[in-house]
């Protein structure tokens, strides 16, 4: 596809926004295109360049009006002077500028709802609503799209799901590093005679850490060690709470809380259980489908993406949200487990993710979305 593709977004920081931008770029560039990305820039730049992608830097995580005026005219410059055939459009701020500039020189117009944002008050329906205004609307999720046709006025036939994908090439067992792994183990001081759990994500409280560790308490016994592995990203207050829970539930010998880490697919190795016990629905949720390709077994909660992406009692487990007592219970059953019966399930879930969410299934859908328009 020898064409020149504008992707826009607020900024090239560490998120699936961020990583999505880039795979799609990426992809451009390995079928003959050029890929262009414009955003406020950020600490995967390095990664972009990688890629082979040209960047452009503009202040397009900005909301005010006058400023996202100002983005539409320089986004319109840069249609023009790179000949750009089709601009793609990934968040609400940036998506006004580029949607009037993508007006203004008569060029197809994509976006990619990659969340669930906020319907009140009424001024931000309508903010938002200028994710429906793509001449295709790509929903990240099944949920997602669901919740665009029950709260936008938009025609279906614009609408095409493209669930998230994982990068097999990161994330398979057959290609992680021993000596990563050895390192973590090391730094994070594991032990190696109990079981690990790990959560990753965000330490924030509809991530649902606060519910893992009440679950936790409420086994029979002591015999894990957990990771709450995760920046608090400006929510310094609540992993104080979990942290005192934690000393409060007696369980300071059993849960250690540590920052985030670029070593995942190592880190998803050294587990035995992957748990996502978000308390509100995520669009897609990375961290199951991440864990199941490196063939772990995953305990989720059952609601938004995590319902598409686990085929409960196969290739996961599936609780009710915000349910310590129900996650408690799944935790135990899947330590009781015996190794035939979690290789059985990780199999499965290697194939499934294989099969259905590779970032080479999401590429190849996002290009033919591209061929439609061009």
């Amino acid at each position: 596809m020898k064409k020149t593709i504008l992707q826009v977004l607020p900024r090239l920081r560490s998120g699936g926004v961020e990583r999505g931008t880039i795979e799609i770029a990426t992809a451009i560039v390995r079928s003959g295109g050029q890929a262009l990305v414009a955003s406020e820039g950020g600490t995967m730049l390095p990664s972009l360049a990688y890629a082979g992608a040209t960047h452009i830097t503009l202040p397009l995580a900005s909301k005010n009006p006058f400023i996202i005026w100002q983005n539409s005219a320089k986004l319109t410059k840069i249609i023009n002077d790179y000949g750009v055939d089709l601009v793609h459009a990934r968040s609400r701020a940036p998506a006004w500028s580029a949607y009037l500039a993508a007006k203004h020189t008569n060029k197809p117009f994509v976006t990619t709802f990659h969340g669930i944002y906020g319907l009140k008050p009424s001024p931000k329906k309508y903010y938002n609503e200028v994710m429906t205004k793509g001449d295709r609307v790509i929903a990240v999720s099944n949920f997602v799209a669901r919740h665009i046709e029950e709260n936008y006025a938009i025609d279906k036939a614009k609408l095409r799901v493209i669930h998230r994908g994982v990068d097999l090439e990161v994330f398979s067992p057959e290609l992680v590093n021993s000596q990563r792994i050895a390192d973590l183990v090391t730094n994070w001081r594991l032990p190696d005679d109990v079981p690990i759990i790990l959560m990753p994500g965000r330490i924030t409280r509809w991530k649902g850490q606060h519910i893992l560790v009440e679950a936790l308490a409420k086994l029979p016994h002591r015999k894990f060690f957990c990771l709450l592995l995760g920046d608090d990203m400006g929510h310094p207050d609540y992993r104080k709470e979990v942290e005192a829970q934690i000393v409060k539930l007696g369980l300071e010998g059993n849960i250690r809380v540590v920052g985030h880490t670029q070593a995942m697919s190592e880190s998803y190795m050294l587990a035995d259980i992957v748990l996502s016990p978000a308390i509100e629905p995520e669009a897609f949720g990375r961290v199951p489908v991440e864990a199941q390709a490196m063939g772990k077994i995953v305990i989720s909660t059952n609601h938004g993406g995590a319902c598409e992406t686990i085929s409960n009692g196969e290739t996961g487990f599936l609780v009710k949200p915000n349910d310590a007592a129900d996650l408690a219970q799944a935790i135990e059953n899947v330590l009781n487990m015996s190794a035939q019966e979690k290789e059985i399930i990780g199999k499965q879930a290697i194939e499934s993710v294989r099969k259905n969410f590779s970032a080479d299934i999401m590429r190849s859908k996002t290009l033919d979305v591209y061929r439609e328009l061009l």
